[in-house]
Order: C-alpha cells, then structure tokens, then sequence
C-alpha cells in the first residue's frame, strides 16, 4: 500500500498546573480558538475544543505520522505561550489522558466536550479524569494521577 491511511480520533484532556482556575472567562473562548488554529497550523485537525477553568478537552483527528505526545506537546507549548503573551500566568500540568474514540462515537464526544460547564455542575475535574480512567480501563498510580 503506498499510503498510510488512519482513523485516529483521540479524546485529550490535562488540566492547568495544580489544577488552578487560569482559564477565566476572559480568555477560555480565545483560547479555544487558538488550540483550533494550533492543530490547523500543525496539520492535526481539532474536531471539538472546551473545558473550564481548570482543564481543556480537544478532540484530535491523529494524523499517521504524528505521535500522540507530539501532537499534545505542540499544543500545551503553543497555547501556553499564548496565555503568558496575554499576561496570564499560565501553565499546564506535565502530563495528560488520551483515549481513543471510535467512529460511532464522535458526535457524542464532540458535544460533550461542548458541555463541560453542565457536566461540571455534577463533578469536578478529578471526579471525571478518573471516571475517564475507569471506562478505558487505564490502570495508573493514585499517588501520581493528579501530580
């Protein structure tokens, strides 16, 4: 076959450094906008963008040649670059949760990550990251997750 031909829809989440409220209300849909133009720019299509104060969701189309740790490091270091050139102080966590999203299951995750502020009201970040963690079956270190 002389192309490599993908379906890679990742589901990613990290949060900003300990979890601290720096994407105000000033900034969030800025910010969302611009993770929509960093995967434009780099050639990883963002299918859904959102969080809170406190986390972003995206939805990525991975592209073959792109590791999934690339395509997060390009947008953490992008956006928060963004943020700290707006004056906010601004970091994100070191790490992050990436789960595979099959085809059937797009649109459902798509408009989840449009409604974060109603999921929210029910559970906070930690809450749903381990909710996330248990459904895809993702073991990992308590002592560490939210490090």
């Amino acid at each position: 076959m002389p192309q490599s031909l993908v379906s890679n829809r990742v589901h990613v989440i990290f949060s900003t450094r300990e979890r601290r409220p720096w994407i105000t209300l000033q900034h969030e849909q800025r910010l969302w906008n611009y993770v929509l133009g960093i995967g434009k720019n780099k050639g990883i299509p963002v299918l859904a963008v959102g969080g809170m104060e406190d986390h972003i969701h995206v939805l990525i189309a991975l592209p073959a040649a792109v590791p999934l740790a690339k395509a997060v490091q390009i947008m953490k270091a992008n956006s928060s670059r963004f943020m700290r050139e707006r004056g906010a102080h601004f970091e994100w966590q070191r790490g992050y949760g990436g789960f595979s999203v099959g085809a059937s299951a797009v649109d459902a995750t798509i408009e989840y990550i449009r409604n974060q502020k109603k999921h929210h009201q029910k559970r906070d970040f930690k809450a749903e990251f381990l909710a996330f963690l248990k459904r895809y079956d993702v073991e990992y270190d308590p002592r560490y997750v939210f490090d």
